[in-house]
């Protein structure tokens, strides 16, 4: 295929001169915006761009976020707030990070199914296409990674699932659920471990795999469209630059104005602090992780092992040696029905398994119940001014006194009664229940002992039982209570 012939060199300014003279950056840019499209520019092509390009920005809104974010089970949560109530412009910034990882799974659906349709992987791209499948895993990583760091309980609940997952793997398992939370329970050295992973080793894997398949790219050379010849193309090229470059520049100013359009009137929640003695949270991943999370349901523990490592990995493996598998040089899609049939199947099963998921919490009167207040009590939060959290240490050596002996036996009722479970070990409250701390503020103790043994209809309605106490006990149980701050 003969490259379209190069006009001359434009007259550059003696700034520029200076510049192309240390660092040859108008040939460096006359060989990126050269490059060949057999058929000219399409509408088809933007999705790489656009994938670049969302990268990017999640790379500087992440830098942004974490001037501020520190990755401990004491703060984490703390600072995020911080960030959405506090930092001027902080919860449009999040929102567009936040945003940008669904926007970053969409779009690359979308740029793998185009490839996959247009048959582009043929043609001696085997290497393209499996650094394509690296970078594909790799952007659910960075979303897995990052989700667990706002420390909510929509996060905190979401990743035990996650990593519960990775512990059902045979003979490794184990070991691999320990990594990722750095022990056997989530904490500090588990947020730690994903902080690291989300902003240092997954984004330098992702930017060397991305130059590594931009070569690959310049290498094979653009595929063209589905009739064109993937070894020989036929067809009269055109240069990237400019109508292809133009078609890229409005494709991303139409992803820039959604996330913006998004972030300022649908800022993305942030809900209560983690708390892991609350049992009745339903956990539930962000939604390209649904499927998955249905599927998953299907598989007792005693075929997990054919669940969640054998099916998965063969359907891994096969999509990965595609391009070894079809070794024909014909790109129509209707004249590959096996290959489009199977993909077409994989894409509507995904679709299915998270309709079924949406719709089986929506028939069940509980769930649906419990969903609706977690995502009520994730709003109200998000509403709400910033507090200065105290840590849990600070909550008990001030919640208790330890020369009042009625204190000391009502925290051992408040214990006994796992009156934690909903409230929190130190009634710092949880999405499940309010906070007690500051109630004597609110309530006389004799109001109080009427309320615990009598509670109310929307306390009823929470979960909330009589306290069937001996009037001693129940006594030093409000006195407890009187002391949290």
């Amino acid at each position: 295929m003969n490259e379209p012939e190069r006009g001359p060199a434009p007259k550059t300014g003696g700034l520029f001169h200076w510049f192309d003279q240390r660092t040859g950056i108008d040939e460096i840019l006359r060989k990126s915006l050269d490059e060949p499209i057999p058929g000219g520019a399409r509408f088809a092509y933007v999705f790489g761009s656009a994938l670049l390009l969302v990268f990017i920005s999640q790379v500087i809104t992440g830098a942004f976020l974490a001037l501020y974010y520190v990755p401990s089970a004491d703060h984490a949560h703390t600072t995020v707030a911080y960030i959405m109530k506090q930092v001027s412009a902080g919860s449009f910034l999040r929102s567009i990070h936040a945003y940008g990882s669904s926007a970053m799974v969409i779009l690359l659906l979308l740029h793998v199914t185009q490839t996959f349709l247009y048959g582009s992987y043929k043609g001696r791209r085997e290497l393209l296409w499996l650094s394509g499948c690296v970078l594909f895993a790799l952007a659910l990583c960075m979303a897995f990674t990052g989700y667990l760091l706002p420390w909510d309980q929509k996060a905190y609940f979401a990743t035990v699932v996650g990593t519960n997952i990775a512990g059902e793997i045979p003979f490794v398992g184990a070991w691999i659920k320990n990594a990722m939370r750095g022990g056997v329970d989530m904490g500090t050295l588990t947020l730690s471990r994903f902080f690291v992973a989300h902003v240092f080793l997954v984004p330098a894997a992702i930017f060397s795999f991305i130059a590594l398949h931009v070569y690959m790219f310049r290498k094979a050379g653009a595929a063209g469209p589905i009739h064109e010849d993937p070894l020989t193309p036929k067809l009269p090229p055109e240069t990237f630059y400019p109508r292809q470059v133009v078609i890229d520049a409005l494709f991303a100013l139409v992803i820039i104005a959604v996330l913006a359009v998004l972030s300022q009137f649908l800022p993305f929640d942030l809900g209560p602090k983690a708390n892991p003695a609350d049992t009745r949270y339903l956990p539930r991943p962000e939604w390209y992780y649904i499927p998955i999370f249905q599927y998953l349901r299907y598989w007792p523990s005693s075929l997990s092992f054919l669940g969640v490592v054998v099916i998965p990995g063969v359907v891994a493996f096969l999509f990965a040696s595609l391009p070894f598998l079809d070794r024909r040089m014909e790109r129509r899609p209707w004249k590959r029905p096996i290959a489009v049939g199977a993909y077409v199947f994989i894409l509507l099963a995904l679709f299915g398994l998270g309709a079924v998921s949406y719709r089986n919490d929506r028939l069940d009167p509980a769930f649906a119940t419990q969903l609706l207040a977690q995502q009520k009590a994730a709003e109200e939060f998000s509403q709400q001014p910033f507090e200065l959290e105290v840590s849990q240490t600070s909550l008990a050596s001030s919640s208790a006194a330890p020369t009042d002996p009625l204190v000391v036996a009502g925290e051992k009722l408040y214990q006994a009664q796992s009156c934690g479970a909903c409230h929190g070990d130190t009634g710092a409250g949880t999405a499940a229940a309010p906070k007690l701390a500051g109630i004597k503020t609110r309530f006389s103790a004799a109001a109080l002992a009427a309320l615990l043994r009598t509670p109310s209809a929307k306390m009823t309605a929470g979960g909330m039982t009589p306290v069937t106490l001996p009037d001693p006990d129940l006594a030093a149980l409000i006195d407890y209570l009187n002391s949290l701050k």
